[in-house]
């Protein structure tokens, strides 16, 4: 997922059911291997079945009943949530055999969502980007494991041997020790993409590869190197790579295409319980991560792709397999936490090279990814290679876990042949505290009664600046503070709190409705020496000293 929305935690879960496996492959020539085993295990018909895993019996009557039920899966999802519209198709022994739009494009306006209406797909673009880069390591043009500034040599991280040896693949799998969502904020007042990028070595480190941590502008750097590597721009190496040769003749990493396309949904925002058209996402600085927009019917070409181990449906090499296979594989555990607490219940979830995997109740291996914009979008891919079933689910409205029900729901009707959880329920509930939740330690308090009064307006107005953010300005116009920030100047008006403590209210695709910041500032003497803005504080990086 992308932006803000979806923490590390919530990463972990949106393959709900999902648990970690591990196999022991023995060296004794009198052992059986899993392969093995496999080719021995009849399916439900009792005909034997090379792709079968041991214990996991298939029903291929329960598959295409869930096929015929995915239709009113997702009318009813758009009965009982009320989002604008949604596009749906299901891929099932390499061909698409259901695709299907509901809804409108834009609220108040008729235009009706089919199967060829592109929608931004949030941080669905992960895996449609690791294919890009798989095509390239096919093409001995990188590696996996090719350190993003042997390309991209201007790049840095603060730690010298994490800048050298940081990979593509530990980009693209979170394990580089970037804090969750990276950077994000820069985004959010006007940086550009290298900007952002050339920002990021000011950021503190966890241990490298030690454990996982969601970022869209570190996987964003690895996709720029291998662009770089490939002499070209990102949005053009996808196309030539992934979307020409697969006919996704509605699908961009460019914004501007996607706005330009007569058939494009527009994303929506719930606000006072109503879905408002309110905002526009634009995300080409991290296009990489979430800057894809595409039709149900494109997304459904690509997973079928995917499913086909890299191959068109007539035969037709696209990505090498081997390399796809490696993007596919588990690569860091992305569940945090204590594998044995019983909150995790044994169930691990992992990130390979841009797809999350793990195994569900059933033992099957499933492969997906989701994602969301808190500005209007939501959407959700999901593979299960032992049935050869693919769903993809998109939405026009802030992500809320409604692609991620319907996609559950259909995997447990062709498993078990009815869910096995109340999905939509619970997935509303995750997304609605992490998407959507309020920023700020201030957001939903109620101001002080008697607060200490402010000093004079002259003791804060000036200029602040640290490296990561640059400078701010704080003026002074008929007795109103404003903060100004980032290279577009926002400005943001400050409203007293308590003392030297003002509040503004953020915006963009980080600052959800209800969203509100502290900003704080450090008075020694007649002036402050220094302000905190709580927003841009999350790794201790808002804090910026006045410039004399």
């Amino acid at each position: 997922m992308t932006a803000r929305p979806v923490l590390i935690t919530l990463c972990a879960v949106l393959a709900a059911g999902l648990v970690a496996c591990s196999s022991d492959e023995s060296s004794s020539d009198t052992s059986t291997t899993a392969a093995e085993a496999s080719d021995k295990v009849p399916d439900a018909s009792g005909v034997d079945n090379p792709n079968l895993v041991p214990g996991v019996p298939t029903d291929e009557d329960r598959v295409n009943e869930a096929i015929n039920k995915v239709d009113g899966l997702a009318q009813e999802a758009m009965d009982r949530t009320k989002i604008p519209g949604m596009a749906v198709a299901v891929i099932h022994n390499g061909e698409i055999v259901f695709a299907k739009g509901y809804g409108v494009r834009e609220i108040g306006k008729p235009d009706a969502i089919d199967p060829d209406t592109a929608f931004q797909l949030a941080s669905v673009s992960k895996p449609i980007g690791a294919t890009v880069i798989a095509k390239e390591v096919g093409d001995k043009t990188v590696t996996w494991d090719t350190p993003v500034v042997a390309h991209l040599p201007w790049y840095a991280l603060s730690d010298p041997y994490v800048t050298a040896n940081v990979s593509i693949g530990d980009m693209y799998s979170h394990r580089s020790g970037l804090p969750d969502h990276a950077a994000d904020r820069l985004e959010d007042i006007g940086y550009d993409q290298r900007q952002v990028l050339e920002r990021m070595r000011f950021l503190p480190l966890d241990p490298f590869r030690l454990q996982a941590r969601y970022t869209n502008f570190g996987l964003t750097a690895a996709a720029e190197s291998v662009a770089a590597a490939a002499g070209t721009d990102w949005a053009s190496l996808s196309d030539e790579n992934i979307y020409k040769p697969l006919g996704m003749t509605q699908t961009s990493s460019r914004f501007a295409d996607f706005e330009a396309n007569p058939n494009h949904a527009v994303g929506h925002t719930l606000i006072d319980g109503e879905y408002e058209a309110k905002y526009v996402r634009e995300p080409d600085a991290q296009s990489p991560a979430g800057g894809v927009s595409a039709s149900v019917n494109d997304v459904a070409k690509w997973l079928a792709m995917v499913m086909r181990g890299g191959t068109t449906a007539d035969g037709t090499r696209v990505v090498d397999e081997n390399a796809l296979a490696e993007a596919l594989a588990p690569a860091m555990r992305a569940s945090s936490g204590n594998p044995t607490a019983p909150e995790v219940a044994a169930r691990q979830n992992f990130f390979g090279y841009g797809w999350e995997s793990g195994v569900d109740g059933s033992g099957r291996v499933r492969l997906s990814h989701s994602g969301a914009f808190y500005e209007g979008a939501g959407t959700t891919i999901m593979t299960i290679p032992n049935l050869d079933l693919g769903i993809v689910v998109l939405t026009n409205a802030t992500g809320n876990g409604t692609a991620e029900g319907v996609r559950n729901d259909f995997a447990d009707d062709a498993i078990f042949g009815e869910p096995q959880a109340d999905w939509a329920a619970g997935f509303e509930k995750l997304f609605a505290a992490t998407v959507s939740a309020p920023q700020g330690e201030l957001a939903g308090e109620e101001k002080p009664a008697n607060p200490a009064p402010p000093a004079p307006d002259s003791a804060y107005t000036g200029t602040y600046s640290n490296d990561y953010l640059g400078p701010v300005t704080v003026t002074e116009t008929g007795g109103q503070l404003m903060l100004a920030v980032g290279p577009k100047n926002m400005q943001f008006p400050l409203t007293h709190w308590d003392g030297s403590t003002f509040t503004m209210v953020p915006t963009g695709e980080n600052a959800p409705v209800g969203s509100i910041s502290k900003v704080t500032f450090d008075v020694n003497g007649p002036t402050a020496q220094a302000v905190t803005i709580e927003f841009f504080d999350e790794e201790g990086l808002g804090t910026l000293r006045r410039v004399p």
